[in-house]
C-alpha cells in the first residue's frame, strides 16, 4: 500500500522576541534568524512516524520565497521525502484562506492520505489552514489532535481533540482527512548530521502560477479575505493602583474609584 502523508509546512522567525519593527508598521528581517514553525514541527514528526510504521512517504508543501528552503531540507533531515514550493510575484499579500486554496490546488495531483497542518503559526496564531483546506478540498477535518491512531486497512483515524477546561474529545474520523495537530503530540526529533548532508541534493519542485490551475483574482490581496494594515507594539498603559488596608477599606475605595470612573 503506497501511502501519502501530506504535511504543510511554513517558516517563521526563530524567536518572536528578537522581532523589532520599522516605522512603517512592518518586521525589520535584516537580522533575523528563520525555522520551521513550531506547530508544524509537530506535525513533521507525526508524518514521518505513521510513514516508519506503515511505508509510504511524506510530502511537504509550502507557499514561500527561495529562503524558504532552509527550512525545506532541514524537514528532508529528519526523513521527509518530497517537497512543492510554491511561489510567484502575484502571490505576495495572500493571507491564509489564499494560501488555503493555493494549497488545495496543489493538493489535487497528490492522492494524500492524510494531510497535516500545525494548529496554527507563531506569527499570527489564526489557527484558519487545517479548517480551511478541510472545506476546500470536502473533507473531513480534526483540529487540536493531541493523539492520533491511523488504520490503513480500513481508512479510519481515531485522534482525541484538545478541548477547553483540559478536556478532550475522542473521535474516529475517516481518511483521507486533515488535521491540525496542536503541540506535545509527540516530541519531535532532531536532525542528524548524516541526514542534513544527505537533504542538499534532494529536489524541490517549484510551482508558479503557470503551474495552478487558479486565477489571479483569487489570490494575493486581491482574493484574500483580510490584510494586515500595520502593525505596532501595544501601548504602554498608566501603573495599575493597589488598594492596601483591611477588607472593608479596600472595597470602599474600590467602590470610590468605580465610581469616578463612571463603571457603577
Amino acid at each position: 500500500m503506497d501511502l501519502n502523508f501530506v504535511v504543510c509546512i511554513k517558516q517563521v522567525p526563530a524567536s518572536m522576541e528578537d522581532i523589532e519593527l520599522t516605522e512603517d508598521g512592518e518586521i525589520d528581517d535584516e537580522y533575523l534568524d528563520y525555522d520551521i514553525n513550531d506547530w508544524d514541527n509537530y506535525a513533521l514528526e507525526a508524518a514521518v512516524q505513521l510513514k516508519e510504521e506503515f511505508g509510504g512517504k511524506v510530502t511537504l508543501i509550502t507557499v514561500g520565497p527561495e529562503e524558504y528552503e532552509e527550512t525545506i531540507r532541514m524537514c528532508f533531515a529528519k526523513n521527509a521525502d518530497e517537497a512543492i514550493r510554491v511561489y510567484d510575484e502575484k502571490i505576495e499579500g495572500s493571507d491564509t484562506y489564499s494560501k488555503a486554496k493555493i494549497i488545495a490546488d496543489v493538493m489535487g495531483d497528490l492522492d494524500p492520505d492524510l494531510i497535516f497542518t500545525g494548529l496554527q503559526s507563531t506569527g499570527e496564531g489564526h489557527a484558519q489552514l487545517g479548517v480551511a483546506l478541510a472545506e476546500l478540498l470536502d473533507l473531513p477535518h480534526a483540529s487540536l489532535v493531541t493523539s492520533l491512531d491511523f488504520d490503513p486497512e480500513t481508512s479510519k483515524a481515531t485522534v482525541n481533540r484538545e478541548l477547553e477546561g483540559g478536556l478532550e474529545e475522542k473521535m474516529e474520523i475517516e481518511t483521507p482527512a486533515v488535521l491540525a495537530i496542536q503541540t506535545g503530540i509527540n516530541e519531535p526529533r532532531y536532525a542528524s548530521v548524516m541526514g542534513i548532508r544527505k537533504a542538499r541534493d534532494k529536489e524541490i519542485k517549484l510551482y508558479s502560477m503557470d503551474d495552478l490551475d487558479l486565477d489571479e483574482s483569487e489570490i494575493g490581496g486581491e482574493g484574500s479575505l483580510t490584510r494586515v494594515e500595520k502593525l505596532y507594539e501595544p501601548p504602554v498603559g498608566e501603573m495599575a493602583e493597589i488598594f492596601e488596608g483591611s477588607p472593608d477599606e479596600t472595597s470602599e475605595k474600590l467602590a470610590e474609584t468605580l465610581d469616578k470612573l463612571g463603571l457603577v
